[in-house]
Parts: C-alpha cells; structure tokens; sequence
C-alpha cells in the first residue's frame, strides 16, 4: 500500500489545449507496467478543450455541473453528474462546460513509452461551441 499525501498544486490548463479557464488536479500517475493516468477537470461556464484524440482511448466521469462533448462529426451531446462518455483510441473529439454552467470530469487515461495521453489539435471555434444550442 502506498498514500501519496496531496502536494501538488491545481495546475492551470494550457492555453493551447483550452478555450476559456480549466484547472487540473492530479489524481493517479501510476508507475509501470500499469499505464492508468487520472486527473480532476474543472471547467468554467463556457471553457472547452481543443480537438484532440487519445492513442488508447479516454474515459471522463462527470462529477459536478452540465458539460458538452463532440466526435468530429456527430451531434453535441449534453453530459451530466453520473454520465460516463467513452471516446475510442483516436477519435476526434472536445469536451468541456455549457455556456452558463460549471462542468467537472474525472478523466482517465492510459498513458506508457509509447502512447501519450492526448495529441491535440486546432481549438473549437466559438461557431462550433455555439452550435450546441444550449
């Protein structure tokens, strides 16, 4: 058994991987062979990653607010507390916060030498983001 005391600081999401304002808080970074990599995201009201994929696929668990995410391609689908949303290895997608609420998502991912977590791509544009509707 090993617990790891909390030390590290909410990180500030990159610009260049968000619109808007994201905080990142480190959950799990497990040591190899696992590849297993989890971090709490909090979005503010409108804020929304860039288009990104994931080599071996991402799992987010929302814990708090009302959330949007997209496949390149697809519909704008609302997510929400308890809703669990599974994009497959290399699929286009963005996910983040509706316009006028806070979103919070548990995001796990697996990470080794090989595959890192996300390779990102151009930022969601806001005529993109408002086609949600919402």
């Amino acid at each position: 058994m090993e617990i790891t005391r909390s030390s590290v600081d909410t990180a500030k999401g990159p610009e260049a991987w968000f619109t808007g304002d994201v905080y990142i808080d480190a959950v799990a970074a497990a040591r190899s062979p696992a590849r297993v990599q989890a971090n709490l995201v909090h979005f503010t009201p409108g804020a929304r990653t860039a288009w990104h994929t994931h080599p071996l696929g991402q799992t987010i668990y929302v814990t708090e607010g009302v959330g949007l995410c997209q496949r390149r391609g697809g519909p704008i689908e609302l997510i929400r507390p308890g809703d669990r949303v599974f994009f497959e290895p290399d699929e286009d997608h963005w996910h983040g916060a509706a316009p006028n609420r806070f979103m919070v998502h548990l995001a796990l991912n697996e990470v080794d030498d090989d595959h890192v977590a996300a390779n990102w791509g151009d930022k969601v544009t806001e005529e993109e983001y408002a086609a949600a509707g919402t």
